[in-house]
């Protein structure tokens, strides 16, 4: 892995264990795809740093876990605001 990558890699994990953000909001603050975000910190930063994807792990466990709550949200919203526009 090059340096550049490794270096990626690292800056993404620290960045969603700070903010405890989603892979796409952290694939839109670096605006790289959430593909890569994906395969970063899932693959490549297990390779790179093991404690911070231990941390990276838990955050991403969580957020799989809420996701269907976090959709319904956002569909409730959608149409509440639908009348209004």
């Amino acid at each position: 892995m090059t340096d550049y990558i490794a270096e990626r890699v690292i800056m993404e994990g620290r960045y969603i264990i700070e903010t405890k953000t989603t892979v796409r909001a952290a694939a839109s603050h670096f605006g790289i795809s959430k593909s890569t975000v994906h395969k970063d910190v899932t693959e490549r930063l297990a390779v790179v740093d093991k404690k911070v994807f231990a941390e990276v792990r838990e955050i991403l466990d969580k957020n799989l876990s809420e996701r269907h709550i976090r959709g319904g949200i956002a569909t409730k919203n959608k149409y509440l605001h639908k009348d209004k526009l």
